[in-house]
């Protein structure tokens, strides 16, 4: 237990005297490692969760919370599941849907892709691809007119824009006397999407549910249903709830299976970044080593002297302890002010940096997401300032402990 008198001296030690300017050097770079270590970590750690939700939110506009499809790639009568489903409260909209591998050729131009099909006035409940037309809108997808929304870089592969036509080949046909026979038909392109993800703006089209059914000869049946959960992250208990409750023949399928590689490798990387960028954080850990042993060498005497008059080993140890607290508290404090600070204004800041220096950190030709996105995550700030201090009070304890074995006698010998 900390007596006044401990923490008096233990603050006392802080300030400097003519002779230990050093010393007190010593000490403001180590407040000031702590605080540039816990402000660089907060900053990073929430612009990678800002990058992180940025593309959560592009995939799953195109990709839905959860997927219901049959072991045999067909549902028949979906109407009835899909009442089924709708009836879960956690589900917040479902949409039917074929997705069929096929060929876009356009005078030459031939570039493989996903069609998909789909009913353009249920397909806003389930994704945002209405939301990210740069030309044309979902509700010219009309049935039997066979028409098509392409992927802007997959138009821009075929060279095609609104008003032109493309063929769709499908990779069944008919066998004839001459060889095998693809199946095709002529659609006109009548909107463009960008979501913002190559994978999917140069890959996707988009077609009427009823001209899915058409070329790929589903007749009544469709693929599957997309489904809109109230709670994303919830999506894979839903979905074994799903499954259970619609049987053997289904498989229900959630957004963290179909790009659990890729979120699997963002939550790497942040991990390795925390620990790169706590190594700061260690650094001036070990400055506040340094700094206190060269306090208790130069305060010997001090420490003789308070021996002398009573104090225990366990006294000493605590005015050491109560400096090197001091020093992690508020390094540890100010990089919390700065680091929040930062992180909460790091899209208004980069702007201004680039305008400052005539640069461009993401350029937009050449990164889908050309702004520096943060998310501050509270629970990852008390983590981190909570381990630097634990640090820097553990990083106390040798010198303090360095300090209670000094013998007075030793000590005052050749004071």
């Amino acid at each position: 237990m900390f007596r006044p008198y401990e923490l008096f001296v233990g603050l006392r030690y802080l300030r400097a005297k003519r002779r230990n300017h050093f010393i007190s050097f010593i000490s403001l770079t180590s407040v000031l490692g702590i605080a540039v270590g816990v402000m660089a970590l907060i900053t990073v750690m929430s612009v990678m969760n800002g990058f992180e939700k940025e593309l959560r939110d592009r995939i799953l506009g195109m990709v839905s919370h959860a997927s219901i499809t049959s072991y045999g790639g067909r549902l028949e009568d979906w109407e009835s599941i899909r009442e089924q489903v709708q009836a879960d409260p956690r589900v917040l909209g479902v949409a039917p849907f074929i997705e069929k591998e096929g060929m876009l050729a356009r005078d030459g131009e031939l570039s493989g892709g996903m069609v998909r099909g789909i009913l353009p006035e249920e397909e806003p409940a389930v994704s945002e691809v209405g939301e990210q037309m740069i030309q044309g809108e979902l509700s010219q997808l009309v049935g039997g007119e066979y028409r098509v929304i392409l992927g802007s870089h997959l138009a821009r592969a075929l060279r095609v824009g609104v008003g032109d036509h493309v063929f769709i080949i499908v990779p069944e046909g008919t066998v004839t006397v001459a060889g095998f026979r693809p199946r095709m038909r002529r659609f006109d392109v009548v909107g463009l999407f960008d979501v913002g993800m190559y994978e999917y703006d140069r890959s996707h089209a988009f077609i009427h549910m009823e001209d899915a059914q058409t070329l790929y000869r589903y007749g009544d049946e469709i693929g599957g249903l997309r489904l809109k959960l109230d709670d994303m992250f919830g999506a894979p208990a839903v979905s074994r709830d799903i499954a259970s409750n619609l049987g053997r023949g289904y498989f229900v399928r959630d957004w963290t299976r179909q790009h659990a590689n890729f979120f699997a490798a963002l939550q790497i990387e942040k991990t390795v970044m925390f620990i790169i960028l706590f190594l700061i954080v260690a650094v001036a850990a070990f400055n506040i080593i340094s700094t206190l042993v060269m306090v208790v060498n130069d305060k010997r005497a001090d420490i003789a002297v308070l021996r002398t008059m009573g104090s225990s080993p366990g006294s000493v140890m605590a005015v050491f302890v109560v400096q090197g607290t001091v020093i992690g508290l508020v390094g540890t404090l100010l990089g919390l002010v700065l680091g929040v600070s930062l992180a909460l204004n790091v899209e208004q800041i980069v702007p201004w940096v680039e305008d400052l220096f005539q640069t461009e950190f993401l350029p937009a030709d050449v990164y889908y997401i050309s702004d520096l996105p943060s998310e501050l995550n509270w629970p990852d700030v008390a983590r981190i300032t909570g381990l630097a201090f634990v640090l820097t009070v553990l990083s106390t304890l040798y010198p303090a402990w360095r300090a209670s074995r000094t013998q007075p006698a030793e000590a005052l010998r050749y004071e």
